[in-house]
């Protein structure tokens, strides 16, 4: 008997039904079946993974809870909202957690020498400051996407990584999701022809605004939570989930679920490693004339166009990223033929393209099934995690250059992916990088 009370023909049986249902094909679903039955039942840690988690907000006690569910035991949470806090040690409670300490600022939380590794999904802004400093005290990482509010801070979370050799799993967990890594296979090997466009859309961003200011909470650290951006008066739509559309926290849908789809659209391609060399972009919005208003374009199109590799799938390919359309990702090979896939299924133009099994020499990407156990596995092996800092930062990347040609005044830029600087643009290489307030400051 394995897996439980399930025989292995009951265990392959029923996996490959969960994984149908979830959209696979049928041979994609018994092969996925076979290779989850060769692995361990469970995960065997050298030592228990002790963990603290920092920002345990909408996104952070969903993290949280996941982590909470796996063999780890979570003794320290931080947030600036007390309230959050309050509401993560109950999660905790539930899940036989006891003795879970409360800290309002991450160095306090950093300094506990029990920690194996630390969570972050704070709001962008606080992404790098925080990784690059539990990466200096010996702890791995598990950051939420995008990686770093700029290209320049998710390039010094890379660095501090490789220096600290620690483990860092960028939050872009659709790498671990089995639809999407078939598409990116069926991609690779050419079961599309060569691709002439990719369409990663990632629904309009909202506009609101002047709004305003108040008297700051009496369960929120509001100059802790500003951190290095300008200092600004509280107003509640800045904060919590809303950060997103500010340009001084965040970038919009292009950094948020961009950074999602655009990374899947640079698995496909075989462009971890690179990027696109030209970002061009339309938006309907400037920065409004009103202060405290939204600041990210309701309405955009960036298209990014590629060079070309040695898959040959790729060369002067297109990904468009745009907010029109069904939230998804979707392929277009040049003869017309399609692949589109979302969290929900994977469908293409011509059912053949999926039901057809790739041949025994086919080109496969690396599988996981679980984002964070991955994670996990990675703290024991100390190997690169499925979405490793350096993809994180390249994906994030993508997303940045977009909304610097849209803060530009839709800017067709040149970018050198080799030296990570515009091309012939001191302007555009101007906001690769932001002040930050003191007495913050990114030091690797």
């Amino acid at each position: 008997m394995i897996r439980g009370s399930l025989s292995r023909r009951g265990f392959l049986r029923v996996t490959t039904a969960r994984l149908a249902v979830a959209g696979l094909p049928l041979w994609y679903a018994r092969e996925s079946a076979a290779e989850a039955l060769a692995l361990p039942g469970s995960r065997r840690a050298k030592e228990k993974v002790v963990m603290g988690a920092i920002g345990t907000g909408s996104r952070g006690s969903i993290v949280l809870e996941e982590l909470a569910r796996r063999d780890v035991q979570v003794v320290a949470v931080c947030d600036v909202d007390a309230r959050h806090r309050a509401d993560a040690r109950r999660v905790l409670r539930m899940r036989g957690q006891r003795n879970v300490a409360e800290f309002t600022d991450f160095r306090e939380l950093l300094d506990r020498k029990d920690l194996t590794a630390v969570m972050i999904a704070t709001p962008d802004h606080w992404h790098a400051l925080i990784a690059i400093e539990a990466m200096k005290r010996g702890k791995d990482v598990y950051c939420e996407k995008p990686l770093g509010l700029t290209i320049s801070e998710s390039r010094a979370m890379v660095e501090a990584a490789r220096k600290y050799r620690r483990v860092l799993q960028t939050g872009s967990h659709q790498r671990s999701d089995g639809r999407f890594r078939l598409a990116c296979e069926l991609v690779r090997n050419g079961r599309l022809g060569k691709i002439k466009t990719v369409e990663t859309r990632i629904g309009e961003n909202p506009s609101g605004g002047p709004f305003p200011t108040a008297k700051v909470p009496e369960w929120l650290d509001w100059n802790l939570w500003m951190g290095p951006t300008p200092e600004v008066d509280y107003t509640k739509e800045r904060c919590h989930y809303d950060f997103r559309w500010w340009y001084e926290y965040s970038g919009g849908k292009v950094t948020d679920w961009g950074a999602h789809h655009n990374d899947i659209a640079q698995w496909a391609l075989g462009m971890d490693e690179s990027g696109p060399v030209l970002v061009r972009s339309e938006s309907n919005m400037a920065t409004p004339a009103a202060a405290n208003c939204y600041n990210c374009p309701p309405h955009f199109k960036i298209t990014y166009v590629y060079a070309g590799n040695a898959s040959r799938v790729c060369d002067a390919t297109e990904v468009v990223c745009t907010d029109g359309g069904d939230n998804g990702i979707k392929f277009l090979g040049e003869d017309g033929s399609w692949i589109f896939v979302d969290r929900g299924d994977i469908t293409a133009s011509d059912k053949k393209i999926l039901d057809t099994p790739l041949p025994n020499d086919a080109a496969r990407l690396r599988k996981s099934d679980d984002h964070f156990r991955n994670f996990l596995e990675c703290l024991d092996s100390r190997d690169k995690p499925i979405c490793d800092v350096a993809i994180g930062h390249r994906s994030a990347t993508m997303c940045h250059l977009g909304n610097i040609s849209m803060r530009m005044g839709n800017k067709p830029l040149r970018w050198s992916p080799e030296k990570e600087r515009f091309v012939d643009d001191v302007l555009a290489d101007e906001m690769l990088s932001r002040p930050m307030r003191a007495p913050w400051k990114i030091e690797v």
